[in-house]
């Protein structure tokens, strides 16, 4: 690949390495669990990967930004839409994920919990609550 056509190749995979909250490194300075991307048998990028929790902090940094207001601030129904979002997306399987949560929420974990328990009785998994 040339010089010219990496340029176009690193702004396309840019917004979804900035979406995950990872960053773009020069090939050469790869360390360990960067991962390399290559274009025509030759390396043009290299995107390192953030560690769980700082994925979390950035997905509810962008939750923030979608939603123009701070998630706390949210009104009931539109939290538990976020906590389905942030379900789908692994967020509470990072540890102390439901604190996180519910702090940028403004709840408390018994709150995130419900939410989360209400989600699944509507999808059928444990014939809960239907309230």
């Amino acid at each position: 690949m040339t010089e010219s056509a990496a340029g176009p190749f690193r702004d396309a995979v840019r917004p979804l390495v900035e979406a995950m909250g990872g960053e773009m490194v020069d090939p050469d300075r790869a360390e360990g669990d960067d991962v390399v991307l290559s274009w025509e048998g030759r390396p043009v990028v290299a995107v390192r990967l953030p560690h769980l929790s700082d994925s979390l902090d950035h997905i509810l940094a962008e939750l923030e930004r979608r939603h123009g207001m701070p998630l706390a601030e949210l009104d009931r129904r539109t939290k538990q839409s976020v906590v389905r979002v942030l379900e789908q997306r692994g967020a509470f399987s990072v540890r102390h994920g439901v604190e996180t949560v519910a702090g940028a929420l403004g709840v408390s974990r018994f709150t995130v919990y419900n939410y989360l328990n209400r989600e699944n009785a509507a999808r059928g998994g444990s014939g809960g609550d239907a309230g």
